[in-house]
C-alpha cells in the first residue's frame, strides 16, 4: 500500500514529518558531526523560515495534537519482562 501526501509519496516516518513540516528534520534537529559552521547555517535556515511562518510552532503542536487524538494506539506501550538474573555460584565459594 502507498501512501501519498499531495503528490509526495511518503515512505517512512521521516518522510511524513518532512512533508508535514515542509522542511527536512534535520534542519531542526541537526546532524550528528556537524561543524560549527554547518550548525549556523542550519539554525540561520530555520530562523528564516520562523520569520516567514510565526505560526508554524503552533501548527506543528496542533497537528501533533490531532494525530494523538486519532491514534491512540500509538502510547500503547507494554512493559518488557526482563528475566531474573540466575545467580552463579563459583567453585570454591561459599553462597
Amino acid at each position: 500500500m502507498r501512501t501519498y501526501i499531495g503528490r509526495q509519496q511518503a515512505i517512512s516516518a521521516d518522510d511524513f514529518a518532512e512533508l508535514a513540516l515542509g522542511t527536512p528534520v534535520e534542519l531542526w534537529l541537526g546532524v550528528a558531526g556537524e561543524t560549527d559552521e554547518e550548525r549556523a547555517a542550519r539554525e540561520d535556515a530555520a530562523r528564516d523560515i520562523l520569520a516567514d511562518n510565526p505560526n508554524l510552532p503552533d501548527d506543528l503542536v496542533r497537528i501533533a495534537a490531532q494525530v494523538i487524538e486519532e491514534n491512540p494506539d500509538l502510547f500503547d506501550v507494554v512493559p518488557m519482562v526482563r528475566p531474573a538474573r540466575r545467580r552463579t555460584v563459583r567453585k570454591g565459594v561459599a553462597a
